[in-house]
This record gives structure tokens, sequence and C-alpha cells, in this order.
């Protein structure tokens, strides 16, 4: 099975729309199948709860085919014309693609890999026409991306007592708004959530965080302006003990200017954090904003140096056309990207799938594999 075909199975739903009975008597045969089948699925839970399982992922992937319809649009686009005018995969091909790949922002580094890459796969499959490329090109994303591990996606959540996630990133990538979602997310889950404003430095970051505290329905422990975001962190930690909460996501400040600063603050916080709940900060969550596209690299770097970051959330993939970046920051900064902004909703933050991802990114020609 050709990996478009694998996808498909997993993200699209039945076409039913070109399906016409001949007969008014086939209608009511065909209405009288999908009862019984009803009847069976209520009799059987597990059946059912697969099929549920089965709706979600094609909603889920539905998701991501909307968020990167401008990088599909620019890639794929790129990619199909690039296959329609080469008859053979040769070398000139595979520069071509290289330049394309590059300015999807993919990343130097991560382009010489794929290609090579592409190169092996194609001489072991003894390929020789350029659309049956297309089809390995997506499975080689994901092989890359994921680097033999799968999970890495996944948040690291304490099954017994409280988790403390740490937010890291500029001001204006959209942290306060990700960690609203996130606990959009959390709630949802069925979790008891607590935020804590320590982005004490920003003028109405307190204020923004409080905001979306009373839309998600969960509680801010702040203090005031200018105040030691250390203290703040201390006094979240015991109102979350008090509280019996899950889950604590703690905002902290985005400056960049001076790097040694941004250090000794994130370290003073994390020392803080660690004392009162041993193990904790349980994720460091590195906010970037993917319409920046290279420049999110250079800050991933910069705060890799400043802290152990865990995990990127990656806001805007739906605003841009260069989609390529979360494959340049998982290749080449060895982090994973745990979560990806496809919209505006509420429940558009996405925990960051390779195979959603590529799906994404060539919907159009895996809805039409055969």
């Amino acid at each position: 099975m050709s990996f478009f075909k694998k996808l498909k199975e997993k993200f699209v739903g039945a076409k039913t729309e070109n399906v016409t009975p001949e007969s008014t008597e086939q209608l009511e045969a065909n209405e009288q199948l999908e009862l019984n089948e009803q009847v069976a699925l209520n009799e059987q839970p597990e059946v059912k709860a697969e099929i549920e399982k089965k709706k979600e992922q094609i909603s889920i992937g539905e998701k991501f085919k909307q968020g990167l319809a401008k990088t599909r649009n620019a890639f794929s686009s790129r990619v199909n014309d690039l296959v329609a005018r080469y008859r053979k995969v040769d070398e000139e091909f595979f520069e071509e693609l290289e330049e394309i790949l590059i300015q999807a922002d993919v990343g130097f580094d991560t382009v010489m890999e794929l290609v090579d890459e592409l190169k092996m796969e194609v001489k072991r499959r003894n390929i020789s026409d350029t659309k049956e490329v297309q089809d390995v090109i997506s499975e080689k994303l994901v092989d890359i991306y994921q680097g033999g591990d799968e999970e890495q996606s996944e948040l690291n959540i304490e099954k017994d007592g409280l988790t403390v996630i740490l937010f890291v990133g500029v001001n204006g990538v959209g942290k306060t708004t990700t960690i609203g979602k996130m606990a959009h997310k959390f709630k949802e889950e069925g979790k008891s959530v607590v935020l804590a404003a320590g982005d004490t430095f920003r003028a109405g970051a307190i204020d923004q965080l409080e905001v979306w505290g009373e839309r998600v329905g969960v509680d801010v422990i702040k203090q005031g302006e200018g105040s030691d975001p250390a203290a703040v962190m201390f006094d979240a930690i015991q109102a979350a003990k008090a509280r019996g909460a899950d889950i604590l996501i703690c905002d902290t400040a985005g400056r960049l200017q001076n790097k040694v600063n941004l250090m000794k603050e994130l370290e003073k916080v994390k020392r803080v954090i660690e004392r009162e709940v041993p193990g904790a900060p349980h994720e460091v969550l590195l906010v970037l904003d993917a319409t920046t596209g290279q420049n999110a690299l250079i800050q991933a770097k910069t705060f890799k140096e400043a802290t152990n970051v865990s995990g990127i959330v990656l806001t805007k993939l739906d605003g841009t056309a260069k989609g390529g970046i979360v494959l340049a920051i998982r290749n080449e900064l060895a982090i994973p990207v745990k979560f990806v902004g496809l919209g505006e909703k509420m429940d558009d933050l996405q925990e960051f799938d390779a195979e959603k991802y590529v799906y994404g990114l060539f919907a159009d020609l895996i809805e039409k594999a055969e």
C-alpha cells in the first residue's frame, strides 16, 4: 500500500455524494442496513468506540488540511508543476525540488538530508516516474520528523499530583492566547486548571491572562505589575496545591534584549518551581510564531541555550505559506513540535502529528489516491 493510500484511509471519510440509488426500494434497503448497523454498534461498544475514534481522526485531519491551506497551495502546487515538467527522476529534478523545499522554510540542512534520503529510496525502489516521487516525499517527511519516535508530541502529564507547565517565548508570538487555549483543552478533558501570571513586566500581560481565565473559567494567580515572577510562581503553586488542581500553567516574560538576564530570570523561576514541586516543571513549552519563518528558528536556538525547552508550540501556522519551518525546528534543534495553531477558534490549538501534517500538505493528492 502506498503512503498516500495509508493516509487516505486514516484521514479521509467515505465519499457518498456520487452514490445514486437505482430505486426507492434500494434507498429503503440502504436505510435499513444503516439501522441494523447502528443496533449492532449499540450492542458492541468496542466497535462503536473504534468508529468514533475514526471520525475524530477525520475531523482533526480536516483541521490540518484547512490550517495548512496556504502552505499546501504554495508547496504542493510547485511540486505538482515540477512533476508535470519532468518525465524522469534525474539530478535536475532533485535540484528544483531542493529549491522548492528551501523556499517553504524546511531549512537547508533538513532539505539536504531529505533529498539524500529520497535519492536512495528512488534508487532502491527503481522509481523512474516522477509522479511516484510525490508519495515517497510524503513518507520521508514523516520519517525525518519522527526520527524513530512516534510519541514525542505527547505532553508529560503527571497521573497523580500537580503537573506544572512553563511557557516561554518572546512578546507577540501568541503566548498568552496559547495558554488560554491549552487551559480550555484541559478543562474539556475534565482537568482542574490554574494559571500563573508570571509575565509581570509587559504592560497588560496580567490583564490579558485574566481575560482568558474568565473566558475559560479557570483561576489566575497574580501579583502587581513589576513584581518578582518567582514570587508569583510560589503563590501559584501554593494555590494550585490548596485547590487540588491537576494542571498549573505558568506564563513568563518574553524579553530577549539581554539573554543573560533572561537566563537568570528563567533559572530563578525554575528553581522555585522545582523546590515546591520536585521534578517540575514537567514541560517547558516554547511558543513560536510560524509566520516569522527562519527568525523563529533563531528564537528557538536562543531559548534552548537559556532553558531546557521540552517542546515547541508553533502558532499561526494557518497564516503562513512556509509551514516547512516545522521540519526545520524538529530536525535542526531536536526539539519536538508538540502543538500547532491552525486558526483563531478555541479548539484550533491541536496536538502536532507528523502524519496529519503531511496530510495537510498533500491533502488534494491523497484524496485522489487509488
